[in-house]
């Protein structure tokens, strides 16, 4: 599936190539452990093969996958769209920081807090890449009034962009996280236990 101009921040090239590239889709979500481990592993120890071996060969591209039944995965995948907004170049090292927080932003860690305490605590973390958080914040903060229209329900500065996502996704069928796609076809192979070792075996045999 094409990618969104909007959402060029979920991009990850190692070299901008004239050519057509394979390409890896991740559908991985914020707050799901098996996510956090493929992208640990993607971008840690993959990332540094592809640019050494395969850079004009294959480029990935991170699919945020909202899972509804944890109601703080649309919080902070609306962070990572804010991000997309104010400094895209800096979303797969703002996703870095995320995942490696992400147990605090579990059921058990939101469950007693508002939900723009949540958005304040991401805000924060942005900063933490060197992202203007109070931009953030600004996009992702809920107002408590009713809009001029006296709609109650009118979401964030990021609401019709989690909306063009969430559809893109329903229209590739995903469900699980994580979800691997190569060059527009679920590759069933790979999993969240693949070791740095069995991926590069992987685009030794697939990334020609």
């Amino acid at each position: 599936m094409a990618l969104n101009p909007r959402f060029a921040g979920q991009k990850l090239a190692a070299h901008v190539s004239p050519y057509t590239m394979h390409t890896l889709e991740f559908y991985w979500d914020y707050v799901c452990p098996y996510s956090k481990k493929m992208f640990d592993t993607v971008y840690d120890g993959v990332f540094p093969i592809v640019k050494q071996k395969y850079a004009d060969k294959v480029q990935f591209i991170f699919r945020q996958q909202i899972q509804p039944w944890h109601p703080s995965s649309t919080l902070v995948h609306e962070a990572g769209a804010a991000v997309l907004q104010t400094d895209p170049d800096k979303f797969w090292e703002f996703s870095k920081a995320l995942f490696g927080k992400s147990a605090e932003y579990y059921d058990v860690k939101v469950v007693n807090e508002t939900r723009n305490a949540t958005y304040e605590r991401l805000s924060k973390l942005a900063e933490s890449v060197g992202i203007d958080g109070k931009k953030i914040y600004s996009l992702l903060k809920i107002s408590d009034q009713p809009d001029k229209d006296g709609g109650l329900n009118s979401g964030n500065s990021v609401t019709n962009d989690v909306k063009l996502m969430v559809k893109a996704n329903r229209l590739t069928g995903v469900h699980v996280t994580p979800t691997v796609l190569f060059n527009g076809v679920v590759e069933g192979g790979i999993s969240s236990s693949f070791t740095k070792e069995e991926w590069e075996q992987w685009l030794e045999k697939n990334v020609t």
